[in-house]
């Protein structure tokens, strides 16, 4: 296809269409007010980065909006790499050139967990190279439910429950945006099919050894119920609401409770003590941050195991998330573990 053709098929998929020209217009809008026109998009193959893909790519002929797209190849299954092939090969058709990142590590257990972190890792990576500070990412309204349903089957507090926020730090430089957060997947599925006329489906989407897949198939039988999920989402709009105000009290304790330096974290521990289990996990996660530097915080049943062990008179050490913690001079005391 021609990148005349090309253009004008994207402008008017955009244009004539009512729902398509609202998410147009609102990442339109969420990308401009950001002080960078530097973007790296993550594309997978699927009809939700198909139409992040497709959207971002008609918004880059109408402004000064620079996108990369980066798919990354975990090498788990058999044919990764000849799928990741035919994803670039469509995208070209419409000028968008995709970049494939392979990733050389192996991959046993935690397959989904281990496999999210090296994506962004690789993804981070790429981003230094292109001097770029936001990677986008095309989570969607069920994504947002399912999350919470994950976190809410592993007992999450109130941090887990309100789920995915639209803007969050991969690390210090590196921001993290969901634009599509709000929007129902039927609509991307329409957008890759009226743009390209297909997608790619990824056969862990259908794996029950997966918990992410037995709490899709949760969908339809909620709904039987009269459960739906805008209801669910505003619950969890209700809960992120609480947790915004409680994060500005819990940062307030943080500035005075963690003391850094070069190689480790020091929490006063009689001050820990009084705090509630909410508090003492977001403390600790905190640290780990500030450690190791990680996006994803250690599940909350393994902080609560740890914030149980410091509470014991026979403590002397534990390890964590790669971090190892001690109590030294009524200090906890948190370092990265030596391996």
């Amino acid at each position: 296809m021609s990148k005349k053709n090309s253009n004008v098929i994207l402008k008017k998929t955009f244009k004539k269409e009512i729902v398509f020209n609202r998410i147009y217009q609102n990442l339109k809008k969420e990308l401009l007010g950001f002080k960078t026109r530097k973007f790296v998009v993550a594309i997978s193959g699927g009809p939700d980065s198909l139409a992040l893909a497709a959207t971002s790519k008609a918004l880059s002929l109408e402004t000064d909006l620079q996108f990369y797209y980066v798919l990354v190849n975990h090498n788990i299954r058999k044919n990764s790499a000849i799928e990741a092939l035919e994803v670039k090969k469509l995208l070209k058709e419409f000028q968008i050139i995709l970049n494939i990142l392979h990733n050389k590590k192996k991959i046993g257990k935690n397959i989904q967990s281990k496999a999210r972190q090296i994506r962004y890792d690789l993804l981070a990576n790429f981003c230094i190279k292109k001097r770029a500070k936001i990677i986008l990412t095309a989570h969607n309204l069920e994504d947002q439910v399912e999350t919470f349903f994950i976190r809410l089957s592993r007992g999450s507090g109130l941090t887990g429950l309100s789920a995915m926020k639209t803007v969050s730090f991969l690390n210090k430089n590196i921001k993290l945006v969901r634009p599509l957060l709000d929007i129902k997947k039927d609509s991307l599925v329409k957008i890759s099919k009226k743009v390209f006329g297909r997608y790619f489906s990824d056969p862990s989407n259908v794996d029950n050894k997966y918990l992410r897949t037995k709490v899709r198939s949760l969908k339809k039988p909620l709904l039987k119920s009269g459960i739906n999920y805008d209801q669910i989402i505003k619950s969890i709009k209700n809960l992120s609401s609480s947790k915004d105000i409680l994060d500005k009290y819990v940062n307030k304790i943080i500035r005075e409770l963690l003391i850094i330096t070069k190689d480790n974290v020091k929490i006063n521990f009689k001050k820990f003590s009084k705090l509630n289990n909410e508090i003492k996990i977001k403390l600790l996660n905190e640290a780990i941050r500030k450690i190791k530097n990680n996006y994803y915080d250690p599940r909350s049943k393994k902080v609560i195991n740890l914030i149980h062990n410091l509470s014991r008179k026979d403590f002397k050490k534990a390890t964590l998330a790669g971090c190892l913690f001690f109590v030294k001079k009524d200090q906890i005391c948190v370092k990265k573990e030596q391996i």
